[in-house]
């Protein structure tokens, strides 16, 4: 039998405090077809049950498989000392630092998680983290809008479609309008990009690598935008950030990032990471909280709260946001894995990354029919080619055979249902490259 903690009896002088008849009567000022169909839940199952169910739904997923995927999400190596070193019960633990004299350790590791990312990026401010990368861009558009009192948001079309999709659904019920300029090939439009910047633009926003994985430098994009009062604001890949040209170099306002490649598993979509940096003239339109280092009355150092404008800590109305909670172990993992990785190991693995993507390029267009989107724009670890053929009949026969081709791009651009998105990473394996494009091949005749 179930364990139920509340009798009838209980149940009875609960209503009878509250002036209800029923349970179902607390449901009355639902619609009716949005409540619930049926109290009369199943019995439980045991323990071995309920596992041996579980087992047999795992067991239905796909997995060993060689995989060219990307699409904003890939998969690195991760250092064992970070799952060893995260999981330790000190930081597994720790929820949040709303008292920061009793918080100073969890307090710190976001401080230099702050110091981290601003490297990265080569912009000087960093919050502690909001959810993720689609949800980081949100907030940076918001931080535009405010900071400026405009309304429109200028985004190129090669912006990650995840992250776009976003957009619109945070945004639908904002009244601020949203510009999306087409990409050409996968590159993006910068002259209609920096024709579209007027008096009533907001941000403009990019992405570098941008969806297609194509690379660009947005610096005069950038200085039009700061002629005009326009907030640049960039998406970014972390790893690549350490090899790249920086937002920071080139004038942006506002970095973003999705930080899963920073020791973050690739888990059916979450928990990840939204990077986040500015400047300091949008430094107080940093939604979430910023960790700032100081020292007390003796002289010893200390972390503090610096800004921590969440709804939690402020006026409901005056909240920079009210959807970002920071991802502190997510963001503590990233930091341990930069930290184990170094400068050089982030290089080299950026490096890795783009040799394997260039040398997987080469042999994938010297099959007849096959091409490249974008022709002779530069690429980092990640590049979109053009078959002869529906991209998800390679994608079909690939992966029968123990081979992710890619990501289809027709998925999310009409037109584009012959191309395939393809990356590699430092854990794809030239030998994995040759076979995959022996297999496309043989499929392809």
């Amino acid at each position: 039998m179930p364990y139920v903690p509340h009798t009838p009896e209980d149940i009875r002088r609960m209503l009878d405090v509250i002036g209800a008849p029923t349970v179902a009567s607390l449901f009355d000022e639902i619609g009716p077809g949005m409540r619930p169909k049926s109290f009369d839940l199943p019995e439980g199952k045991s323990e071995m049950d309920v596992l041996a169910h579980m087992e047999a739904l795992a067991q239905k997923n796909v997995c060993g498989q060689v995989s060219f995927l990307g699409a904003g999400f890939y998969d690195h190596h991760i250092p064992a000392a970070v799952d060893a070193l995260s999981m330790r019960s000190e930081f597994y633990t720790a929820y949040t630092p709303y008292q920061p004299e009793a918080s100073q350790g969890t307090l710190q590791a976001i401080f230099e998680y702050q110091t981290a990312v601003t490297r990265l990026t080569g912009l000087p401010y960093a919050n502690a983290s909001v959810y993720d990368g689609g949800t980081a861009l949100f907030e940076a558009a918001m931080m535009a809008v405010r900071h400026t009192g405009r309304r429109k948001l200028v985004v190129c079309e090669a912006v990650s479609p995840i992250y776009r999709v976003m957009l619109g659904s945070y945004t639908s019920n904002l009244h601020l309008e949203l510009v999306t300029i087409a990409h050409k090939n996968g590159v993006c439009d910068l002259a209609a990009l920096t024709a579209a910047l007027d008096a009533d633009t907001a941000a403009v926003i990019v992405q570098n690598p941008n969806f297609f994985g194509t690379l660009s430098d947005f610096s005069a994009l950038f200085e039009a935008a700061r002629a005009a009062g326009v907030v640049s604001v960039i998406s970014v890949y972390p790893v690549l950030q350490s090899i790249l040209k920086s937002p920071g170099e080139m004038g942006a306002d506002v970095a973003v990032a999705e930080g899963q490649s920073l020791g973050l598993p690739l888990s059916f979509g979450g928990p990840y990471l939204g990077i986040m940096t500015c400047n300091k003239a949008l430094v107080r339109q940093m939604p979430g909280r910023m960790v700032g280092r100081t020292v007390d009355g003796e002289g010893r150092t200390g972390y503090v709260l610096t800004l921590q404008a969440r709804e939690q800590h402020i006026r409901r109305q005056k909240a920079t946001s009210n959807i970002c909670s920071n991802q502190a172990l997510c963001a503590l993992r990233a930091l341990m894995h930069l930290c184990l990785l170094g400068q050089e190991g982030l290089t080299r693995t950026a490096g890795l990354c783009l040799e394997r993507a260039h040398y997987a390029a080469e042999r994938l267009t010297a099959i007849e029919g096959v091409g490249l989107l974008s022709g002779a724009a530069p690429f980092g670890n990640e590049f979109a080619i053009t078959l002869p053929v529906n991209a998800y009949q390679v994608i079909d026969k690939l992966t029968a055979r123990g081979y992710v081709p890619g990501f289809p791009l027709g998925r999310y651009y009409a037109g584009l249902e012959n191309a395939l998105l393809v990356a590699c990473t430092e854990k794809t394996s030239t030998e994995q490259i040759g076979i995959f494009a022996e297999m496309l091949r043989g499929t392809l005749k």
